[in-house]
């Protein structure tokens, strides 16, 4: 299979979603594809204002249907819905092509959260943006609900997975950056940014010492509501992975993220994960005994230290790239079989579920889907 996917989410951005794109392009090549990214490295960008390492590209349809001309692909796949997933999707309607969209991250909140934007506008521009899709692929069952409630359609499970050759517990000390730091040790990966509500972590009155990896336009605030939090900046790969193997605890105060993949990361090191009872969290620790979910977070974080690493570590590696991939290219396989959709949505369809093989995933009630699990 010969697969254009468009992003607007690429380097030098580091998040899920440029991790996940990665991973699932890596796997592919090896199940056999070709996967090809359309990025905004392919057209002229600008920085977004506030957020200069996010670029917006000046993506136009007539420069993506050249493209797409060029690389003939079996099938598109548009991940985002920024300039260049907007223009992909417009080619695509002109030509009658099939294709598939993912849903990564809440724009409608993270747009709230900054201007006066009513979340049902946001919601209302985005069930017509995936509406025309042969399916919308969603990281997590509690998502999949959630945007079945609010009349999304042809919804397709599509969950993560994690390095586990990477990220794993270490035996040797905690690297220079932690060393001598009181403990025990609470770490936060990911963007500082206010739809992360790092804040919220940062105020806990807690033991030991916060430590904070990550960096994003709210840096400067966040450092002074704890001046004893150690703020590391951005890490990545064999320094990255360290850090969460030398913590005690991994502290999650997202309420708004879809997945999550810093969870698994965490979990993968044999560090026990503290967070809201949220979307992401449920689907990835609850149902297991490798974290603490509680409205109280310091509660959490606490308990969550007498959690065994072992657990966390046996937990992450039921999530593999391998099977996120190959959930990925069935998704795939599947909506090529169903065509394009007729009208705007097919709204009479009932949300699809994870193709047979799919990775277990959990649900809010500490079930597993695809399996059982004891609540945690």
């Amino acid at each position: 299979m010969r697969l254009l996917v468009a992003t607007d989410a690429w380097h030098p951005q580091v998040n899920g979603v440029v991790r996940s794109l990665e991973h699932m392009a890596a796997a592919g090549r090896r199940l056999g594809h070709d996967p090809v990214l359309l990025t905004p490295q392919d057209f002229s960008s600008v920085p977004l204002p506030g957020y200069p390492e996010i670029r917006l590209s000046l993506a136009t349809a007539r420069g993506v249907g050249a493209r797409v001309a060029r690389l003939a692909p079996t099938h598109v796949h548009i991940a985002t819905e920024g300039p260049v997933g907007l223009a992909t999707r417009r080619v695509c309607l002109a030509q009658g092509r099939p294709f598939t969209t993912s849903y990564h991250t809440r724009f409608p909140e993270y747009l709230a959260a900054r201007l006066p934007v009513p979340e049902r506008l946001s919601y209302a521009w985005l069930r017509r943006f995936h509406g025309r899709a042969s399916g919308t692929m969603v990281s997590t069952p509690s998502l999949e609900r959630e945007l079945a409630a609010r009349g999304f359609r042809n919804l397709m499970r599509w969950s993560r997975g994690v390095d586990t050759a990477l990220f794993r517990p270490r035996d040797a000390p905690a690297p220079g950056v932690l060393a001598g730091l009181p403990r025990p040790l609470f770490l936060f990966v990911g963007r500082l940014a206010v739809e992360k509500n790092v804040a919220a972590f940062l105020r806990l009155p807690l033991p030991g010492t916060k430590v904070v990896v990550g960096d994003g336009p709210d840096r400067a605030r966040l450092a002074v509501l704890d001046p004893a939090a150690r703020f590391l900046g951005t890490l990545t790969g064999e320094a990255l992975a360290r850090v969460y193997a030398g913590a005690d605890a991994f502290v999650f105060p997202s309420l708004t993220d879809t997945f999550g993949i810093v969870l698994l990361e965490a979990l993968a090191s044999g560090l026990p994960v503290a967070a809201y009872p949220v979307t992401g969290p449920l689907d990835v620790v609850g149902g297991t005994r490798a974290g603490v979910l509680d409205a109280d977070l310091g509660a959490a974080a606490l308990a969550a230290l007498r959690i065994p690493r072992a657990l966390c570590r046996a937990e992450a590696l039921r999530h593999t790239w391998e099977a996120s991939a190959r959930q990925f290219y069935a998704n795939i396989e599947s909506a090529l079989a169903q065509g394009a959709p007729a009208g705007p949505g097919r709204r009479g369809a009932a949300p699809r579920t994870a193709p047979r093989g799919a990775p277990a995933t959990h649900s809010p009630s500490g079930e597993r889907e695809g399996g059982t699990a004891r609540a945690g």
